[in-house]
């Protein structure tokens, strides 16, 4: 799943899955594939998101994505002749009335400059789901499909790593017994030579899927609701041992970092959507105050008692 916006799977996770340090500022508990995403992407950003916790104003295209997520989910409930095209409009009003009352600083997204409520903006805002929702019709039919599971909740711990969590969006089964696993994005689909995130998140759920069931999944397949892509790609075992090894590494410097306090910046182009610029370094920011203890050096030694809290200086 995804919210549309260039960071990625960040706001769906944060909507669906158990938080990754439990409540308030801790320590990393697990591995999702957008937390993994986001360290890659920007050390220090995985710091504000995981350790710092702090807040992210929610965005339109991420709350579109969680009411169209959910209609497509929920179209499922019916019996297969009633899926329709008609249907599926009609359940995005009413899902989204579900995740406002759940989230009522949602509204906020549709005032005005004067603060008030503007029906107009949320009703094409509406509209532009609805139009998502009927451009999947024309990429499966969901007349012929019975998902094995939907908004598959999946954790699994590596020996001596971390544990591995996230939702997957849908699993189809064959009679064979060959798992496919689908991503629904509400984004339009990367050109080749970004595909790589994508694919990684992908992997991730294929290796979490084979340590829990013993058999690696076919086929994986991404939806791109924006642009009317289906993407797939069939993985094999060796391949998803690397995803592991990688992973494996990713959590070592998760863990450096969080005992030494050096979560570097790293600036590129997606900085520009980052909610968190006023406290970073690469734009003149400070950072708060480190909320874990040092207890390591960068070198590999024990810090001493009594450390002062980490501090990051720009590179």
């Amino acid at each position: 799943m995804d919210s549309g916006a260039p960071a990625g799977q960040a706001g769906a996770d944060a909507r669906r899955g158990p938080a990754e340090t439990g409540s308030g500022p801790g320590r990393p508990k697990a591995l999702s594939p957008s937390r993994a995403g986001d360290f890659m992407q920007c050390p220090l950003l995985y710091r504000f998101r995981v350790i710092d916790r702090l807040p992210e104003k929610p965005s339109a295209a991420a709350t579109r994505g969680t009411v169209v997520h959910a209609v497509l989910e929920r179209l499922f409930d019916a019996p297969a002749a009633e899926r329709t095209t008609e249907r599926a409009r009609g359940l995005v009003p009413g899902e989204w009335e579900r995740l406002l009352s759940s989230r009522p600083e949602l509204a906020e997204l549709f005032h005005g400059e004067d603060g008030a409520h503007d029906p107009e903006q949320l009703a094409k805002w509406l509209g532009e789901a609805e139009r998502l929702v009927e451009r999947w019709f024309t990429l499966e039919d969901p007349t012929r499909l019975e998902p094995a599971e939907r908004e598959l909740y999946v954790e699994t711990a590596l020996e001596s790593g971390p544990l591995l969590r996230g939702f997957i969006d849908r699993v189809d089964v064959a009679p064979t017994g060959d798992v496919r696993i689908v991503d629904y994005k509400t984004g339009k689909a990367p050109a080749p030579q970004f595909r790589d995130g994508a694919l990684f998140q992908m992997t991730f759920y294929a290796l979490v899927l084979w340590k829990l069931k013993g058999r690696v999944p076919r086929r994986l397949q991404l939806v791109y609701l924006g642009s009317g892509d289906v993407l797939t790609y069939d993985p094999v075992e060796d391949e998803l041992r690397a995803v592991e090894r990688k992973l494996r590494a990713l959590w070592d410097a998760i863990v450096l970092a969080t005992e030494t306090g050096e979560w570097r910046p790293r600036p590129t182009k997606l900085c520009g959507w980052c909610d968190h610029r006023a406290v970073c370094p690469e734009f003149g920011g400070t950072p708060p105050p480190y909320p874990l203890p040092i207890v390591a050096q960068r070198d590999g030694r024990v810090a001493p008692q009594g450390t002062a809290q980490g501090r990051m200086d720009a590179v």
